[in-house]
């Protein structure tokens, strides 16, 4: 199958086949509520803060830069970019963790997995189509999706997806700058989020040597750490010096070739779009800090702790009664597993919207 193909016949237009998949997303229901689906900080807590819409958005920002400076497809990214956290559960990762783990105690040992999730909404759970189910995109961006990060086989993903996908193999050079991209976006707007949430510092990250060249960077430009425009200055550079000691390593390993759309590799070779080691290290060090003082600070585990507990039980509830969804879930239930169902409904919540129908059920707020 080339990297342009469907699975279903689609009209042509003015559009090439990565632009039709890009519009085809963003026109999406899914895409839509990422807006309130949490990223780290619980959309209710402000206004500011960064929410599956917006990193999804910067995401697609810097892999579409990355991938023009590289020579790759700008459409092709831009596409897996803002589809690849459409499978997202409300709450953020503790939400999918809730979600796998009440699946896997007492109806199948293959639970959630965000990945495939978001390959199953634009395959399946999205109607747009009288003919088929899903948004008919590209294998391209389809097989990007699902191979997101590694390892790419998953012991629920059949032999069809193997012989499909071919899951021994990366996917597209594309794709794995949206991978790239995608660490960059939220180690950058994490750190933004944190400082202006006061859950974490300078002072704190400042024992990063990432972090310590690039408040360098921000003091010779003449401010101090306690000005708010230091934060908007440090995470532009930040940005801006991951992107380019990406590109500038990236260009050592990529095809010399103009034709590269969608060239592949063995999954056992190290992969083309890649830091040189000593910047692994240093964003490593980096992450290391932000999940023991950011993603572990009593603030965000009580927000995220409510969240697990309301995915867990709106599961509960919506398995013992499945009349509490929407008709078009229900009818479902009747040729389909009913706990797959229930999870498909649940991971396709946004936040605000699993508070208000827990709220509805069980008579009491979170």
């Amino acid at each position: 199958m080339k990297c342009t193909d469907r699975f279903y016949p689609a009209i042509s237009d003015f559009r090439n086949s990565f632009y039709r998949d890009r519009d085809r997303i963003i026109h999406s229901s899914s895409f839509r509520r990422l807006e309130y689906k949490t990223q780290v900080f619980i959309n209710y807590e402000g206004d500011y803060f960064r929410t599956r819409l917006t990193h999804s958005l910067e995401v697609s920002q810097i892999a579409r830069t990355i991938s023009r400076e590289l020579g790759l497809n700008e459409a092709l990214a831009e596409s897996i970019a803002l589809a690849h956290d459409l499978g997202h559960t409300p709450f953020g990762h503790v939400g999918g963790d809730e979600l796998d783990t009440v699946l896997k105690k007492d109806f199948t040992k293959f639970g959630f997995e965000h990945n495939y999730q978001s390959f199953r909404v634009v395959t399946k759970l999205e109607k747009r189509y009288k003919e088929f189910d899903g948004l008919n995109l590209t294998f391209a961006t389809l097989e990007g999706i699902l191979k997101h990060s590694y390892p790419y086989k998953k012991p629920f993903l059949s032999d069809w997806f193997d012989e499909v996908f071919e899951l021994d193999r990366h996917p597209s050079l594309e794709a794995m700058v949206v991978d790239k991209a995608d660490e960059i976006a939220y180690i950058s707007h994490d750190i933004d989020d944190g400082i202006k949430y006061g859950l974490i510092d300078f002072d704190t990250l400042n024992k990063s040597s990432l972090v310590s060249e690039i408040m360098e960077e921000v003091e010779k430009e003449g401010l101090k750490v306690e000005e708010k425009l230091f934060r908007y200055r440090f995470t532009s550079l930040l940005i801006a010096k991951l992107v380019t000691v990406l590109i500038e390593s990236s260009k050592k390993y990529i095809p010399k070739t103009s034709q590269i759309l969608c060239k592949t590799i063995p999954a056992t070779e190290p992969l083309p779009i890649r830091y040189e080691k000593e910047t692994e290290r240093k964003i490593k060090e980096l992450k290391k800090i932000l999940f023991q003082k950011l993603y572990r600070h009593e603030k965000i585990l009580r927000k995220m702790y409510s969240g697990k507990i309301c995915i867990r039980r709106l599961f509960s509830a919506l398995i013992d009664e499945p009349r509490l969804m929407p008709r078009s879930y229900r009818d479902r239930c009747e040729s389909e597993k009913i706990h797959r169902v229930v999870a498909d409904f649940i991971a396709g919540m946004s936040d605000r919207y699993a508070m208000k129908l827990y709220h509805e059920i069980y008579g009491i707020s979170l």
